[in-house]
């Protein structure tokens, strides 16, 4: 699939929020890029990603195959997602799925025929408190029961947009992914909608009740942009630095003996000794490079890279691989000084059938005395 435009521009806008050497941080948001195009991160839009940020597409899935935010394969406009966790299983969440999955006729993570809705269970929505909850592309209706599920998915079906109990008006998934992907939603007074749950509210209303707020704290304090911040903190740094004493003056120091031309260089050459413990001479390190860079380099030195390490330092090589006869002591002694586990040994680990097989084939006989090249009756060996 080529991809559109829009959605290139788009992810260049990501990568520049990243500083050159990190452009790889922006997978995520990418991720959420593609999927707001197809609805769902494709073949397409895993090498999409690995194009645009040099990677190869095994890096770029491994990341994809690990969030669940990440669909695998075409997903509805609606994503509803029901929480069958402990809480929410406790007050019915398990009831108000099973009665959505028989209605719409499809399991986890299935879509309805007409492509509107994707169902799932999730483990955990993070609103206990709200329990049971059910969410549809990640805006929350709490404290639902099997009929107002069933509104809500049917209202879904009829082209409305039912109001979560908290949050923004309801989105589909693609349009929830541009916003995921760190885009606003455009939608004319979409983010005015929706307002806090009366249990968010609770801890607010009982702090009122006590007077109960932090020391100092003006609510009506306008928050400060970073350049304000930024600023006051280098006045404050200025003022202390002129509030400071000054330093009292050094005791005059005696005149040292003059040192001969032998006394000065064995003294240049203690110095770097003295003060790091290494005879090495001092190296600039070199800032201009990202800090794996310079990781990757500290662990595994060339000819160009510098090393201000003690002189001596020897990089580990591999030697010689060990003589067969070398290598069966260490694996006895390995074996007499590890017995096996009682109770939590593996079912059908058992020594003497190891040893028999072993010894089967270093003779080149099969259980049966039948030779293993004659196996499959073609003499071919597999």
């Amino acid at each position: 699939m080529s991809f559109s435009e829009t959605t290139r521009a788009r992810a260049r806008e990501i990568i520049a929020r990243y500083p050159a050497d990190r452009s790889r941080s922006a997978l995520l948001p990418l991720l959420h890029l593609v999927q707001s195009e197809e609805g769902y991160v494709s073949p397409a839009g895993v090498e999409f990603c690995a194009e645009v940020l040099g990677l190869n597409k095994a890096q770029v899935g491994a990341v994809a195959t690990f969030y669940t935010m990440y669909k695998r394969k075409p997903t509805g406009d609606y994503l509803v997602s029901v929480c069958t966790n402990t809480m929410c299983d406790v007050l019915g969440g398990q009831k108000v799925y099973d009665t959505l999955a028989e209605h719409l006729g499809v399991g986890h993570e299935e879509t309805t025929a007409d492509g509107r809705i994707t169902l799932e269970h999730a483990e955990c929505l993070a609103a206990c408190d709200y329990g049971p909850v059910m969410t549809v592309n990640y805006d929350f209706f709490d404290n639902v029961e099997p009929q107002a599920a069933l509104d809500v998915v049917e209202e879904l079906r009829a082209g409305g947009r039912p109001m979560p109990t908290r949050g923004a008006r309801l989105c589909t998934l693609k349009e929830m992914a541009v916003q995921l992907a760190g885009f606003a939603d455009e939608r004319d007074g979409a983010v005015a909608d929706g307002g806090p749950g009366e249990p968010s509210l609770r801890g607010l209303r009982l702090a009122e009740q006590h007077g109960v707020s932090v020391p100092g704290f003006d609510p009506k304090t306008p928050i400060r942009s970073k350049a304000e911040a930024d600023r006051d903190a280098a006045e404050a740094k200025a003022k202390a630095e002129a509030t400071k004493p000054a330093p009292a003056p050094e005791p005059a120091k005696t005149a040292e003996p003059a040192k001969t031309a032998e006394q000065a260089k064995t003294a240049e050459q203690a110095l770097p000794e003295a003060a790091t413990g290494s005879t090495a001479p001092d190296v600039k390190a070199p800032d201009d490079k990202s800090p794996q860079v310079r990781t990757a380099e500290t662990r595994q030195p060339d000819a160009s890279t510098p090393v201000p390490d003690a002189p001596g330092t020897k990089v580990p090589v591999d030697g010689p691989a060990p003589a067969s006869r070398d290598a069966r002591a260490a694996e006895a002694a390995g074996v007499a000084a590890n017995p096996p586990a009682g109770d939590g040994k593996p079912a059908g680990d058992a020594a003497g059938a190891q040893e028999r097989n072993l010894k089967e084939a270093e003779s080149g006989t099969g259980a049966d005395g039948a030779d293993p090249a004659d196996a499959n009756g073609s003499g071919v060996r597999k």
